[in-house]
This record gives structure tokens, C-alpha cells and sequence, in this order.
């Protein structure tokens, strides 16, 4: 049993009781424990098996209990009870955003809704709309979500599997008879959505590496196994193809498998003008019989091609067509190919560029780790500055910060900079944008922090003209440093807000804020469809992890992904910096000269 593993149970345990109408500080201490569970830095399982969970602040006897019980028999007794006093399909609407436990509740036993197909017929029925506190316009957005999450069931956010893709080529290339291996398909060009992977590997033994494949850990079916290549159903529904290739074939498949279709269309396309034949089987000259730029190959029509251009990589393809190597993150026809041409791809931003970050939380507000974890997580992971930004007053839902609180956590950072060497906390703030475009706190309030990072929070059902007006508003307070996830997106949860992002890019470069790139893999906001052209007005990029806890830091490798997918090079994103030169960087933004 893991530490993630309980605290999931913990708060399985909170929810079921919100869904119940237990009292709330019940719940509230489950809650509590989770928090405090996710805070321990020592091994779970070692410290309820030696008896020291009643040194772990937060967590009480009761719950001390079923945290033995749960360690030692894998199971808890009591969230199975809880679990069977309700029908299954119940929880399930709790996914429907702004279904809360309570109103899941009235649903329950006021209508006797008890899945979603029933409250989609209640919904059209116009049963929902008239229980007290839901109204016509509830079951309008009711029903939105409804077909909003089924839209979204075949697909997986890349925060979300990208844990099990590592583990996946990482199980493959210790196989004994892989030669190379990698992902492929939108994985690879990092999309921040897939629908499912593609891991593409080459070896002389493609039966024994596909045998393997088949019985890893993670595959909960096999959907189809041949010798070369096979489909499997990974954990959380995830579809996982393997393709396994003689290895002077990996280059040509790896290429083609990564896509995506339109870039391999125009790179087709390219070699045919240049009497070549691409196709996942290898670069040919002069085939013998003619093929369409975006036809699909067989093995049997290698037989009917030209002489093969030998290449070792994906780099020797590319230099044989005439083009610069391109990025997989680039492949989607965007401009790529034709900037190849003229050897105009830039060198993108690399994750170990990043010399620190400025959006994070912490306890103060609705973090789950002190200030002083995540200051030690941030030094053990080469960071030369943090910039803390709890909530401000408010985003009360998150326990945001009041003006006394903002001293307080501020004269804490001040005392614990003066024990670093060669690193420093920076103190900010993540600022609602009230719906009128004032902020949160007053401009002599502001000017006591180092960088303000402006977001909204609430008021998302307002006009496109409006929400921009609001945003550009608050742009142009000369505190604003940086504008927070710009359009309040949550990846295969919530759409944006309506906002007009030509004007928003423009008024960051006429004011010189930054605009932040949400790592969060719900968020990843700014889309990187919008960064190039960000990019070449000027406007610099954050790369900020949104971090809510010590190990959430770790979402900024995400961040750099979309960066890169943005064209962004090391240069436009302001975190790149050394401590000196973003300090310098934070006065000028604010008019404090260098």
C-alpha cells in the first residue's frame, strides 16, 4: 500500500461522507489526514508498521486505525460499507461539473437518480429544474457536461499517462533482444491529449520482445497479438500499440509513426519531387511504379521499390530530403517543413534549462505542503528560486491570503532567505482578477511583493468582450508581472473562457507581461497553439507548475513539452534566467529600472 494509494482512500472516504450529509467535520478530517499523509516524507508503510502515525500531526486515533488496517490487510472495511450505501452509478455524477455531494444528494433522494442515463432523462424530462436550487439553467448545463464527458471519454490527458508511457519503453528496453526503442504517435509530438500510444522498437527476436510486451505490468487485456505487431488495453483504458522492426527499418517506422499524417503527407510530397518514394519501409530512389503522396504502404510493395537510401536516424532522413532535423514536438505542418528548408529551426527550450519558478502553494492557502517543504524540494531539484504564490483574499474557497497573512508569509520568507546560499524564495501573490478587472489587493499591498501573478477564478459566464476587457484591465496594473492561466481551461473537465487571445498578446507585449504557460496537466494554459505567435510579438513566456505540493513541482518538464511544441526557444521563456538576472528583470517589469 503507498502513501498516494491511501491518501486516494482518504478522500474517497471525505466524499462518500459529503454524499451522505454526514456532518462536515467528518469529513473535514479525513480530509485533514490525506493532507497530512501527503506532507510525510518518510515511508508509509514503515511508520504505521513501527506504530509512529500518532506522531503525524493531523491525523487522529479513528483514522489512525484504518490506516493499520488498510496497511495490513490491503482493504478497509470501512469504506467498503460506505461504498455499498449507494448505488454505483451515483458517484459517477459527481463528475459532472457543478455537481457537488450536495446536490448529488437531493438527486438521489429526491428523484431517485442514481446514474448518469437517468439524469439525462430527468434533465430532458424537466424534473431537475424544478428542485429547489437547480432552476431551468442547471439542467441546461447539467446536460452540457453530460455530453461535454462523454466527448471526452476516449481520450487521456498526457500528465495523466505519461508516467505509465515511461515505464512502458523503460520495460522494453531492458529486454534483452531490443535494440532501440521509443514512443511514438501524438505522445511523442507531445500533445497534451492522446487518444492512445504507440511505442515503435526494433530487434532480430520480434517474437520473444511482443511476449514480453503482452504480459507487462500495466496491460489489464490483450486486444490483438502477432508477431510484429500487437494491441493491448492498459490500465485506465488506455489503447497501446507496439510495432517491433528489423532494426535498419526503425528510423523509417519511427518517422512515420510519430506523424503526424499531414507533416508525413508533406514530406511525401517532398521526396516524390525529388524522384524518392517515403513510406514507413525506408527512403527510395526512382520506385518503379507510382504511388500517391498520401497513400499507405505494404510490405509486399517494397518488393516493387527503388534502391533504398540508407539513413541511421530520423536526422539522415530529414538531411537526405534537403530539410534541417525537425523536432517530433514540431511534426504537425505548421510551418515546419518550409523552415527546415531554409535551416530555420530553432533550438527549443530543454527542461534543464529552467533555472527556477514563480506559481506555487503552499499551506497558507490551499497548498499541501509548508513553505519550508517546498523551499528544501526546490533546492534538491538544482532550482536557484521559488516564488510562492498563495491565493489572495478573494478565492476564499482556497483559503486565500488576507493583508495580514501576506506579512506574516512574508517576513517568514524574508527569515529563511537570510540561511540560503545560492538560492532565494521569492514572495508573490496569485491575484484574482475581480469581475470589473480590479485586483484583489490594493497597489500599496501589491508593491510589497516581488511579482504578482493575476488570474480569474470566478465569473467565467460573461461575454468574450467582456472577459477580455477584464483580463486587459488588470494587465495593465504596472504590479501585474504575469497573467495566470489565460483562459481558465481544465483539459477534458472544462472549456475556456471566451477571450479574444490576440488581444490579450497584445496588450502583454505593449505592457511587457508575462504570460504564464500552466504546467498543471489539467491546465497546460497558454495553448501552445498560441505561443509562436506570442513569440514573435515579443511577449515572454513562465513556465510555472501551478505547484500545490513538493512532488507537483516536477510539473514544469510538462510545461517545457508545450513550450517546445510553441516554438519557444531558451530565450523567450523568463525562467531560464540565473537568480541575478530575473531579479534584474523583476524591477524592470514594475518600472524599477535594471
Amino acid at each position: 500500500m503507498t502513501k498516494d494509494e491511501a491518501v486516494a482512500k482518504l478522500e474517497q472516504i471525505a466524499t462518500l461522507l459529503d454524499l451522505r450529509g454526514e456532518n462536515p467535520f467528518k469529513s473535514r478530517a479525513y480530509r485533514t489526514a490525506a493532507r497530512a499523509l501527503e506532507s510525510l516524507s518518510e515511508d508509509f508503510e514503515s511508520v504505521v508498521r513501527e506504530g509512529k502515525l500518532d506522531q503525524v500531526k493531523g491525523i487522529g486515533e479513528g483514522i489512525r486505525a484504518k490506516l493499520q488496517e488498510l496497511v495490513a490487510t490491503g482493504r478497509l472495511t470501512y469504506l467498503e460499507e460506505l461504498e455499498r450505501s449507494f448505488p454505483a452509478g451515483v458517484v459517477a455524477l459527481l463528475e459532472i461539473p457543478g455537481l457537488g455531494p450536495k446536490k448529488v444528494k437531493i438527486l438521489w433522494e429526491q428523484l431517485g437518480i442514481r446514474d448518469l442515463e437517468e439524469l439525462e432523462a430527468a434533465c430532458r424530462s424537466h424534473r431537475v429544474g424544478k428542485l429547489s436550487g437547480f432552476g431551468s439553467k442547471t439542467e441546461e448545463n447539467i446536460l452540457a457536461g453530460i455530453e461535454q464527458r462523454r466527448s471526452y471519454a476516449a481520450y487521456h490527458r498526457y500528465g495523466d499517462v505519461i508516467g505509465l508511457a515511461e515505464h512502458l519503453v523503460e520495460q522494453l528496453r531492458a529486454h534483452p533482444d531490443v535494440v532501440r526503442v521509443s514512443m511514438a504517435g501524438s505522445f511523442r509530438r507531445g500533445k497534451e491529449i492522446v487518444r492512445d500510444l504507440d511505442l515503435v522498437c526494433s530487434s532480430a527476436k520480434p517474437a520473444a520482445v511482443m511476449a514480453a510486451f503482452i504480459s507487462s505490468s500495466g496491460v489489464q487485456r490483450v486486444v490483438n497479438h502477432g508477431e510484429t505487431k500487437s494491441s493491448v488495453i492498459l490500465e485506465g483504458g488506455l489503447a497501446c500499440d507496439l510495432r517491433v522492426v528489423p532494426d535498419e527499418d526503425y528510423p523509417y517506422a519511427l518517422l512515420h509513426f510519430t506523424g503526424s499524417k499531414e507533416h508525413n503527407i508533406a514530406l511525401r510530397q517532398r521526396a516524390i519531387a525529388q524522384g524518392k518514394k517515403l513510406s514507413e519501409w525506408g527512403l527510395f530512389r526512382e520506385a518503379r511504379s507510382r504511388f500517391s503522396a498520401g497513400s499507405e504502404d505494404t510490405a509486399s510493395e517494397r518488393e516493387s521499390e527503388g534502391e533504398r537510401i540508407r539513413c541511421r536516424d530520423e536526422a539522415e532522413i530529414y538531411a537526405k530530403l534537403g530539410l534541417a532535423y525537425i523536432p517530433p514536438e514540431l511534426r504537425e505542418n505548421l510551418g515546419e517543413v518550409e523552415a527546415a528548408e531554409r535551416n530555420e529551426i530553432p533550438r527549443l527550450v530543454e527542461w534543464t534549462d529552467l533555472r527556477g519558478t514563480f506559481h506555487c502553494h503552499t499551506t497558507a492557502s490551499d497548498g499541501h505542503s509548508t513553505l519550508k517543504a517546498m523551499a528544501e524540494a526546490a533546492q534538491e531539484s538544482g532550482l536557484e528560486y521559488l516564488g510562492i504564490a498563495d491565493h489572495s483574499k478573494s478565492s476564499f474557497q482556497a483559503n486565500g491570503l488576507d493583508e495580514e497573512r501576506v506579512a506574516l508569509q512574508q517576513e517568514e520568507i524574508r527569515k529563511r532567505n537570510k540561511e540560503f546560499r545560492g538560492f532565494r524564495l521569492l514572495s508573490g501573490t496569485e491575484c484574482d482578477i475581480l469581475r470589473d478587472g480590479r485586483l484583489d489587493f490594493s497597489d500599496s499591498v501589491l508593491a510589497s511583493f516581488d511579482y504578482v501573478v493575476a488570474s480569474v477564478h470566478a465569473g467565467f459566464s460573461t461575454s468574450e468582450e467582456e472577459m477580455t476587457r477584464r483580463i486587459i484591465r488588470a494587465m495593465e496594473n504596472p504590479y501585474v508581472t504575469m497573467l495566470g492561466h489565460p483562459t481558465g481551461r481544465l483539459l477534458l473537465m472544462r472549456k475556456p473562457y471566451p477571450v479574444n487571445l490576440e488581444k490579450i498578446i497584445d496588450c502583454a507585449a505593449e505592457t511587457g507581461t508575462w504570460i504564464e504557460l500552466n504546467a498543471q496537466p489539467l491546465r497546460l494554459d497558454l495553448d501552445w497553439r498560441w505561443w509562436h505567435a506570442a513569440r514573435e510579438k515579443g511577449v515572454r513566456c513562465v513556465i510555472n507548475p501551478d505547484a500545490h505540493h513538493v512532488r507537483e513541482l516536477g510539473f514544469v518538464r510538462i510545461g517545457v513539452n508545450i513550450a517546445r511544441k510553441g516554438w519557444l526557444r531558451r530565450e523567450d521563456v523568463i525562467n531560464t534566467l540565473p537568480l541575478k538576472l530575473v531579479e534584474k528583470a523583476l524591477r524592470k517589469k514594475r518600472g524599477g529600472g535594471g
